[in-house]
C-alpha cells in the first residue's frame, strides 16, 4: 500500500476522510460458490477488514448482515457493495457494549435474512496510552464490554440458530499475541478474546459448529486515524517485517476460510496471523 500522510480524525473514522483510502472492496476478487446460500453477520462490517469480508462473502454467495456502531454512510456503500454482488445485506447501527443491541442484532438477522450460518465477530474500540495509570475505570470497562463482553452475548444469543455445519470467526490481533505497550488493555481484551475461540471451540464441537480465530498484524482502516497520533499514522506498518500494513482486502480471505466448510471442515480452535511475516509460536 501507499505509506500514509500524517493525518487523524474523530472516532470511530470514516473512510472517505482517509488518505489514501483503503483498499476494501474486493475488487480483484472471484468467488467460486464457496457460500452458496449461507447467512452471515458480520459485526463492524461498515467499513475496512469487516468491508471486505462482507464483500467476499458476498461473492461467495451469501447474504449478509452487518452492524456498525454510528458509520452510516459507510454502511450504506458497503451494503450497495454487497447487492451489487446479487445479495441481500441488511444494516444495524447501534453499540455493541449494550447487552440489549448485543442480542438484538442477531435476532433481526435471522429474521431479515430467514436463518445463521456464518457468525463474524470483528467489531473493537482501541485507545492508546502512554502510561498505564492513564486508563481509568470508563475506559477498562468500554474495552472490556465491546471487545469481550459483547462476544459472549451475542454468541449465546446465535446458539438458538446455529445448527452443524456453521461457522464463528472472531477477530483477534497480533497484539493479543504479543501485547503492545500503548495499547494496553486492547491488547488484554484481545488476548481474552482469541482465549475465548479456544475454548468455544471445545464446548460447541460436538454440535457440530467450528470456532476460529483471524488475528491480523497492522491492517490500514479507519481505526487508525482516529485512535492514534497524526505522527503514528504516517509510520503506521512500518514495524512489520514486510515493512508495510496490510489492505482489508489482503486479510478478508482469512474470513472465507473459515467460513467455508469446502475449504476447513477440520479446523476449529485455530488461529490465522496475517502480520506481514511477524512469527510467532502456537
Amino acid at each position: 500500500m501507499v505509506e500514509p500522510p500524517a493525518q487523524s480524525q474523530s472516532y470511530p473514522g470514516r473512510t472517505s476522510d482517509m488518505a489514501p483510502e483503503p483498499h476494501d472492496e474486493m475488487r480483484g476478487y472471484t468467488g467460486s460458490g464457496l457460500l452458496d446460500g449461507r447467512r452471515a453477520l458480520i459485526t463492524g462490517g461498515d467499513s475496512g477488514i469487516g468491508r471486505a469480508t462482507a464483500v467476499a462473502f458476498a461473492k461467495e454467495g451469501a447474504d449478509v448482515a452487518i452492524t456498525y456502531l454510528e458509520e452510516d454512510d459507510d454502511a450504506r456503500h458497503t451494503a450497495g457493495l454487497v447487492e451489487a454482488e446479487g445479495r441481500r445485506c441488511v444494516t444495524f447501527g447501534g453499540d455493541l457494549a449494550e447487552e440489549r443491541h448485543s442480542r438484538e442484532i442477531v435476532r433481526h438477522a435471522v429474521r431479515d435474512l430467514g436463518g445463521l450460518d456464518v457468525l463474524v465477530l470483528h467489531h473493537g474500540t482501541q485507545k492508546p496510552v502512554q502510561d498505564v495509570r492513564e486508563i481509568d475505570g470508563p475506559q477498562l470497562r468500554r474495552t472490556f464490554e465491546v471487545n469481550v463482553y459483547s462476544l459472549f452475548w451475542t454468541v449465546q444469543e446465535a446458539l438458538g440458530h446455529l445448527g452443524s455445519g456453521a461457522s464463528v470467526i472472531i477477530t483477534g490481533s497480533i497484539n493479543g499475541l504479543r501485547g503492545n505497550k500503548t495499547l494496553i488493555d486492547y491488547s488484554a481484551s484481545k488476548a481474552a478474546a482469541m482465549a475465548l475461540t479456544t475454548s468455544l471451540a471445545q464446548n460447541l464441537m460436538e454440535r457440530g459448529i467450528r470456532v476460529n480465530c483471524v488475528a491480523p498484524g497492522p491492517v490500514w482502516t479507519p481505526l487508525i486515524p482516529a485512535t492514534f497520533d497524526a505522527e503514528r499514522v504516517e509510520d503506521f506498518g512500518k514495524q512489520a517485517p514486510m515493512g508495510r500494513a496490510a489492505e482489508p482486502d489482503e486479510i478478508a480471505p482469512s474470513y472465507v476460510f473459515f467460513a467455508a466448510n469446502r475449504l476447513s471442515s477440520y479446523y476449529t480452535g485455530q488461529t490465522l496471523v496475517p502480520a506481514g511475516g511477524e512469527i510467532h509460536p502456537g
